[in-house]
């Protein structure tokens, strides 16, 4: 998500920074980003000399210093509290006063997220889809400190990427997650109970629905670990039992298949 976030950003003309705790992440997301340029040049929608310009305006680092001249960072870290608390408090001593800071998480609390900073009303969620250079939409969220002005300079700069902007408030899962991993949940249930064949369950939906991808491939491509995680914020947010995780879901992360990014998950990879 981070490399598909500053691609975006500096394909919109802007100078970007990205941040990773290793040289090798570093390399591994540039190696991402000119892989998914070079498919539009491929295709002609893009030209060479301003694909090396959109990758000239990326630099890397591994030190959070790096970030304290943006006027906004984006946040894309482990879908973990603790782990973006640290971040964020890290950042609040870092980046300049009137610098926004956005998360991209899928279903954390903003309004939790900003109370750990000494500037909430700065504090908002860009919640991008993946993959990002593609998908269209982010998921503005703004917690209860959020301000106006921080809602509509992030709104115009979502518009500049070329994305659409969809707000909504501060509730577990957001509107996305809170429809999207239910469901994904069921269809995992229905594997578990033998209801049908992944196959089966994903073709009914892909068939059926319309849907692009079934809720397996989709759960799989997201990763089960991102998915397990986002469904205990509903079930902890909402303590209702219709969140409750499939225990087939918990096995699989447990046995470390995580979906592609793992090379196992409901398929092999």
């Amino acid at each position: 998500m981070g490399n598909g976030i500053a691609q975006v950003a500096a394909r919109a003309g802007f100078e970007v920074v990205m941040r990773d705790i290793s040289d090798e992440f570093l390399a591994r997301g540039m190696k991402a980003i000119d892989k998914s340029l070079q498919r539009d040049v491929d295709k002609e929608r893009l030209g060479s000399e301003e694909k090396n310009a959109i990758v000239g305006r990326i630099k890397t680092a591994t030190e959070l210093d790096a970030l304290k001249d943006a006027f906004i960072v984006v946040e894309a870290v482990t879908e973990n509290f603790d782990v973006k608390a640290e971040v964020f408090r890290a950042l609040d001593t870092i980046t300049m006063p009137d610098a926004i800071l956005a998360s991209n998480t899928s279903s954390i609390s903003i309004t939790k997220l900003g109370a750990t900073t000494q500037r909430p009303d700065k504090v908002i969620g860009m919640h991008f889809m993946n993959p990002v250079p593609v998908m269209k939409l982010v998921e503005v969220i703004r917690g209860a400190a959020t301000s106006d002005e921080t809602y509509e300079k992030v709104r115009a700069l979502s518009e500049k990427l070329g994305k659409t902007a969809l707000d909504c408030n501060d509730y577990p899962g957001f509107v996305s997650n809170r429809v999207l991993m239910p469901m994904i949940n069921e269809a995992i249930f229905a594997l578990y109970e033998g209801v049908g064949t992944r196959e089966s369950i994903d073709g009914i939906m892909k068939l059926g629905m319309n849907h692009p991808m079934g809720p397996l491939t989709l759960a799989d491509f997201i990763g089960l670990d991102v998915c397990l995680a986002i469904i205990n914020v509903l079930h902890d947010g909402f303590g209702d039992s219709k969140y409750r995780p499939c225990p087939l879901l918990k096995r699989y992360v447990d046995a470390g298949w995580l979906g592609r990014k793992s090379g196992r998950g409901f398929y092999e990879y």
